[in-house]
């Protein structure tokens, strides 16, 4: 287990692919999955001008970690965990969230990236303000965004 070699972390500064990736490689990774969540146009048909993400990071990495822990004990030869995610205002096509597992095999990889983001959303206490186009705004948790289950 490595988990000095994890990076779990709240962000007001833009997340980096090409840096999530990095900080994923390993040598004994046969595999790196990585996940992007990005600001998009509209939220079910309502045209959306920008989000803004607050988070109480404290307690948001805590769920980080314990994410991380879970993957090391399901799939026990992960090599890499990384979990970003942004606060503050974002523009569409702006990362908002960054996941990215290494493992020996893809398979392993693929389901446990699936399971930090969906377990992210799921239990972090972040939330979004969605600004849209008709001048309204509205926060939601993302915990209320749709998310499918893993089993």
């Amino acid at each position: 287990m490595n988990v000095a070699k994890d990076n779990l972390r709240i962000s007001f500064a833009p997340l980096s692919l090409t840096e999530a990736y990095a900080l994923a490689e390993d040598g004994a990774n046969g595999a790196i999955v990585l996940m992007s969540g990005t600001v998009r146009n509209q939220t079910e048909g309502k045209a959306v001008l920008f989000l803004e993400y607050q988070a109480y990071e404290p307690m948001a990495l805590v769920v980080f970690s314990q994410i991380a822990a879970a993957i090391r004990e399901r799939w026990t030869d992960t090599n890499r965990v990384v979990i970003q995610h942004r606060t503050g205002r974002l523009s569409i096509g702006e990362i908002s969230v960054l996941v990215a597992v290494g493992t020996p095999h893809r398979s392993e990889a693929f389901e446990a990236c699936r399971y930090a983001i969906d377990t992210l959303k799921h239990n972090a206490p972040i939330w979004k303000k969605e600004h849209w186009a008709d001048g309204s705004s509205n926060w939601v948790s993302i915990g209320a965004c749709e998310v499918t289950t893993v089993t």
